[in-house]
């Protein structure tokens, strides 16, 4: 025998009391908008990056050796804002893949440098789709999209310096 159970979702309405600290909702919440973002531009970046061969988090590796190239673990982990812990296991798998190399510091064996392959430098042709295609699905304005940038790029740098302080 089975038994059907019947769900209902209501919405809670907040205290009525002034002193009580009232959460706010779901969609009031900054790092809900800036998760949600994230998320849905991942979504627009993965058929993109898929005919290359790469992830959104690989893409972003790429970007930033063909910066600086080359560069160590803890430089790229600043750059991306990833720890060496989430950037090991993503460096070993594009090695794998053929994507970078990775090597001791004669200099210093203590860092690893990272550097693209001559297959990870071909990819960097390919970006130019990458971007022509991204462009097509924003639903912006490009100046807009400058606005936003420049909007984000001094948020994160503001909440770094507040993380650190940390």
């Amino acid at each position: 025998m089975t038994t059907k159970i019947e769900t209902r979702t209501r919405e809670v309405p907040a205290p009525q009391d002034a002193g009580a600290f009232a959460v706010p909702r779901l969609d009031q919440q900054l790092c809900f908008a800036l998760y949600s973002a994230s998320g849905l531009m991942t979504k627009l970046y993965r058929p993109l990056l898929e005919p290359l061969g790469l992830t959104y988090p690989q893409y972003l590796v790429m970007l930033a050796l063909w910066q600086r190239s080359p560069s160590t673990i803890g430089e790229l982990g600043e750059a991306l804002g990833l720890d060496s812990a989430t950037l090991t296991p993503l460096l070993k798998r594009m090695e794998a893949g053929g994507l970078v190399t990775r090597r001791r510091d004669s200099a210093d064996e203590r860092r690893v440098l990272v550097e693209p392959t001559a297959k990870g430098e071909a990819l960097r042709a390919s970006m130019k789709d990458v971007q022509a295609g991204l462009a097509c699905g924003m639903p912006l304005e490009p100046e807009e999209l400058k606005s936003l940038h420049r909007t984000l790029t001094g948020f994160v740098a503001k909440l770094r310096d507040v993380a650190s302080a940390s």
